[in-house]
């Protein structure tokens, strides 16, 4: 005799039922609760859309700099490092995780790749070094939670204080300098730059092209958003976050799945450690302190539901730009650096409080 669960939850569906609801809904039930689940992600999206527009709106009414080419490409570039942050905190929180390291571990992976590249291995080289120790870390936390069953908030925060000590201890606590200019070309070169010759004889900037970190944060999101839609390994990853029993009754290797997302997640800290040093051309151990927070509010205010199960890529590109933009507009009108932490702090506990709502209704 069959078991009834697993005939009622398709697991590789990314909106299979979640562990609060029946299992046995038949198929009009079910079709119900993913048209339901897909229009109020769709509501979520558009609800963080109208708020970009209406931050960009008033932004641009209230500074005349605003609005212009090069403050674009340099929002552009400052939410780069939240974005890859917010995709990598995606994928992790659709399976009912959360990983608090990667601030930490992107710290480690950039003074790694900056310590290999002074002592003479060449850049291509040293930076991949740092994006493996990136993915080292995160196959450390997805075996604590996989194998050795700890809770992910546990894992990861015990991970976050070991990376930024190794850190700490490899560096001596000082900054990695003297890297030279090929260090910062994947932080500060950009794609199709326009310079014409003046009169003067001095170089003048038609376009300042756009950053690398830009095209890179473009290729990742739109790899990522393939993979969740359109691969079965994405499909996967939305049914263990929506029940992670059924999905496991249904042939999905559940384990493999979570370790997968924190793989990733650990690769793509390493690789916005690595954009990060390049940009400064200096090593940084203290660099991305409360990172972390910056990508889970992007991901959350795109529209990831913190229970697991529901999330977009696009809306999470979409929820950085939000805090991005909101940095930038703030900086431009003169507030403090504390006044912008308590700002974004009330946003995410707005963005966080309308999640619970959704998904007690």
């Amino acid at each position: 005799m069959s078991n009834p669960t697993t005939k009622a939850i398709d697991a590789t569906s990314p909106t299979a039922a979640s562990p609060r609801q029946p299992t046995s809904d038949g198929p009009q039930a079910m079709n119900g609760r993913m048209m339901n689940d897909r229009r109020k992600d769709l509501i979520q999206k558009f609800a963080a859309l109208a708020g970009l527009l209406v931050l960009v709106t008033v932004f641009s009414m209230t500074s005349d700099a605003f609005f212009s080419v090069g403050n674009g490409m340099t929002i552009a570039l400052q939410v780069t490092s939240i974005a890859y942050l917010g995709i990598a905190a995606t994928c992790v929180i659709i399976t009912g995780g959360i990983d608090l390291s990667v601030g930490s571990v992107l710290a480690l992976a950039g003074v790694v790749a900056a310590l290999a590249v002074k002592a003479g291995a060449p850049v291509p080289l040293g930076m991949g070094l740092g994006i493996l120790v990136g993915a080292f870390c995160g196959l450390l936390n997805g075996l604590c939670v996989t194998r050795l069953k700890l809770p992910p908030f546990i894992a990861t925060l015990g991970m976050m204080m070991v990376a930024r000590g190794v850190a700490l201890q490899i560096t001596g606590a000082r900054a990695v300098s003297g890297l030279g200019e090929s260090f910062g070309e994947l932080g500060n070169g950009a794609m199709f730059r326009i310079v014409r010759i003046g009169e003067d004889g001095f170089p003048d900037v038609v376009f300042p092209g756009i950053p690398y970190p830009v095209v890179l944060m473009v290729v990742i999101a739109i790899a990522v958003a393939i993979m969740l839609s359109r691969t079965t390994l994405g499909r996967h990853i939305y049914a263990v976050g929506s029940n992670a029993e059924a999905a496991r009754l249904s042939g999905v290797n559940v384990a493999g799945v979570t370790l997968f997302t924190y793989v990733l997640s650990g690769t793509l800290a390493g690789l916005t450690g690595c954009v990060l040093m390049s940009r400064l051309v200096t090593a940084q151990p203290n660099e991305g302190v409360m990172y972390e927070l910056d990508a889970i509010a992007s991901a959350v205010i795109g529209g990831t539901s913190l229970i697991g199960g529901v999330g977009t890529i696009s809306g999470t590109a979409i929820g950085a730009f939000v805090i991005g933009i909101l940095r930038n507009g703030l900086n431009m009108n003169g507030v403090s650096a504390f006044t912008q932490q308590i700002i974004i702090g009330l946003v995410i506990l707005l963005t966080v409080w309308i999640d619970q709502i959704r998904n007690r209704r």
